[in-house]
């Protein structure tokens, strides 16, 4: 068999999975290893709390909430896929997953996944114990993610609030308590995750609505540009609202620039038609979500 003919049409990095043995690619592919991605978005807002919060010395800190992120993503990945099964054998951009196409059992995805909560288990017992009862908070929000999209037209909402969780874990864990400058940078954080997500969903758009899936994608309709273009204001100002309460200066806000330019790029040459460029707008917070941490870096470590 085509070492790449199991990816799904999204995948990234499919000469990386293909150097795997071929009992290991299913695994690698179940966890989204072929789209790092993923973790991405779930490790910047992690680290950019711990900034934010003044630890900007604690690397090993940092590197670990990196590997959290990559774990828990995966795992969340598989308990997804496990849930979705059944839908993602109807949605041709996801068919070929391990579990919809018969690759894995569901045996053994429930076994790699608890081996994923165990490494994210190790990273959480390096926390400080009050930034460990925060991480513990996330379990819920994450296991009803998955059935949001049956019920709500929003689920993207929901992931913003799953998403941005390591906002919370790296403010306490560098602070030790909640401030409303958590609270704003959590807040834009939310509406972040539900800008970018929505252009992700773009290319789902005729088979989500043909199999019966919600999305906000499909709720916007003919207004999606718009639609993320609101998000993304929401976002600046939550973070905007954080970072003068952080430090009251107008010098700071300008550190925000950068990542507002991005993100207005985004919106300006989306195309709802576009389902590969919407994917590569997507991808592309990746960078967004580097230009916000170090936002909360500069403001969070000046002198």
């Amino acid at each position: 068999m085509n070492e790449t003919a199991s990816l799904t049409p999204d995948s990234q990095h499919k000469g990386l999975v293909a150097l795997l043995p071929a009992s290991a690619r299913p695994y690698a592919l179940l966890g989204r290893f072929d789209r790092p991605i993923g973790w991405w978005l779930l490790f910047w807002p992690c680290v950019a709390g711990l900034w934010a919060g003044g630890a900007l010395e604690r690397w090993g800190m940092a590197l670990l909430l990196l590997v959290g992120a990559i774990a828990m993503r995966a795992a969340g990945c598989v308990y997804n896929d496990i849930l979705d099964r059944d839908l993602d054998r109807k949605v041709a951009r996801t068919a070929s997953r391990p579990l919809a196409s018969g690759q894995v059992s569901l045996k053994k995805a429930w076994i790699w996944l608890l081996s994923l909560c165990l490494v994210g288990l190790v990273v959480l017992l390096q926390l400080r114990w009050e930034a460990q009862l925060v991480a513990l908070g996330s379990i819920l929000p994450v296991a009803l993610y998955p059935l949001m999209k049956r019920i709500t037209w929003w689920p993207q909402a929901w992931l913003g609030l799953v998403f941005s969780w390591g906002a919370l874990v790296g403010w306490v864990e560098a602070t030790g308590e909640f401030s409303p400058v958590l609270a704003a940078m959590y807040g834009g954080c939310i509406f972040w995750v539900i800008g970018y997500d929505t252009i992700y969903a773009v290319q789902d758009m005729e088979d989500d609505a043909l199999v019966g899936v919600r999305s906000s994608a499909l709720a916007m309709g003919s207004h999606v540009k718009a639609g993320v273009a609101l998000c993304y204001a929401l976002a600046l100002t939550g973070w905007g609202l954080g970072i003068w309460w952080l430090r009251p200066d107008w010098i700071a806000l300008l550190t925000l620039v950068p990542v507002g330019l991005h993100l207005a790029w985004q919106v300006a040459t989306l195309d709802r038609a576009d389902g590969a460029g919407a994917l590569a707008r997507f991808r592309s917070n990746r960078l967004a979500g580097l230009l916000m941490a170090l936002a909360w870096l500069v403001v969070g470590n000046a002198g």
